[in-house]
């Protein structure tokens, strides 16, 4: 059975790519009605101009060379374009302006400091006093969300507490995989032990895939394997028992989820009836899934109902994943789904002031 308004607003509205610039709404033209509440975007980037720099001047991944006007970023063996949008606020500002978003959470975009080995340390604070830097610029439209040097667990909480006492920064960006490890290793507890302390939410963000072989070859990098890198590290930290360790811990997931939301009844089984996996779990892996945040970076309606259906409209957070996304188009998916007024509300800023404490 389709969910309720799904299949009428797929035929109503589909969505295209548009090479190297943001998912758009196929029907140009439409008119774009602006949300009428207070609106949060939960999941935005800006590229730090002084991370570029200092990328350029490496030899080895992650590193930064200008070719034909542009400037690209070199993560693994992925290269992609930045255009000159991608590190200007102005343009960011304007383009919340336009679709009336109020407020935003700002964070970096792939590479992570985990990635540039003794650099890190480094990294993390040029990145993270740069994005604290805008948020104090604009107090009223940005907020930040923390990077950290993962490979150095103690630089890591001693940056933690410079971030949130000292520059007042709201929550912390967590790559789905860590130079090739995954969050939910045993060296990383710490780390989340302070977390939880500090009380303020976790947003996974998909990283250079572990997948990466077998998405290049189709162009399929950005399209399936940034979601199952999320998908596999969401999954291992359910099953590691992470979040029966710190119950209390705000765990954000983008994109609805990646795919776990719909694969999570395989774990439940695979772990409940067959046992496999579930040495380290007190409870079925779904029961936890309906504990996390999603948000709805996904340009079709039917995913973000379905998301909704499953944790919940007060785990429901709407998010544009700007520069590469245009904010318009998830706005518009939201409004399609023709929620009553204060679900509409809740997914468009309540959630996320709550979540955030703004």
């Amino acid at each position: 059975m389709p969910l309720p308004g799904a299949m009428s607003t797929l035929s109503r509205r589909q969505f295209i790519h548009s090479s190297g610039a943001a998912l758009v709404p196929a029907a140009a033209g439409a008119e774009y009605v602006k949300p009428k509440h207070f609106t949060i975007d939960c999941q935005s980037h800006i590229f730090v101009p002084e991370l570029v720099s200092f990328m350029e001047k490496r030899k080895d991944p992650p590193y930064a060379y200008r070719k034909d006007g542009g400037t690209y970023v070199v993560v693994g063996e992925w290269h992609r374009r930045l255009r000159d949008r991608h590190m200007d606020i102005g343009a960011k500002i304007a383009d919340m302006d336009e679709a009336g978003i109020a407020m935003t959470a700002l964070s970096i975009n792939d590479p992570g400091p985990e990635l540039f080995g003794n650099d890190g340390v480094h990294v993390a604070r040029m990145v993270n006093d740069y994005v604290s830097d805008l948020a104090r610029t604009h107090p009223d439209r940005l907020f930040g969300l923390i990077v950290l040097p993962l490979q150095d667990t103690d630089a890591s909480l001693k940056e933690l507490d410079r971030c949130v006492n000292q520059r007042g920064m709201k929550g912390v960006l967590l790559y789905s995989n860590l130079a090739g490890s995954f969050p939910d290793e045993d060296r990383y507890r710490p780390v989340f032990e302070h977390i939880q302390r500090l009380d303020i939410p976790v947003l996974l963000h998909p990283a250079y895939p572990m997948t990466y072989d077998a998405v290049v070859g189709r162009n399929l990098v950005a399209g399936l394997g940034l979601m199952f890198d999320t998908t596999i590290a969401l999954g291992r930290i359910i099953l590691s028992g992470l979040l029966d360790q710190f119950p209390k811990l705000k765990l954000v997931c983008p994109h609805v989820g990646g795919t776990l939301p719909y694969l999570i009844g395989r774990l439940d089984h695979q772990t409940q009836v067959l046992k496999r996996g579930a040495e380290n779990i007190t409870k079925p892996p779904s029961e936890y899934l309906r504990g996390i945040y999603l948000d709805a970076v996904s340009p079709i309606p039917m995913a973000i109902q379905y998301g909704i259906d499953y944790v919940g409209i007060e785990r429901m957070l709407y998010s544009s994943d700007h520069p590469w996304v245009d904010p318009k188009t998830i706005a518009s998916c939201v409004h399609s789904l023709n929620l009553p007024d204060e679900d509409q509300e809740r997914v468009f800023g309540a959630n996320a002031k709550r979540l955030f404490k703004l």
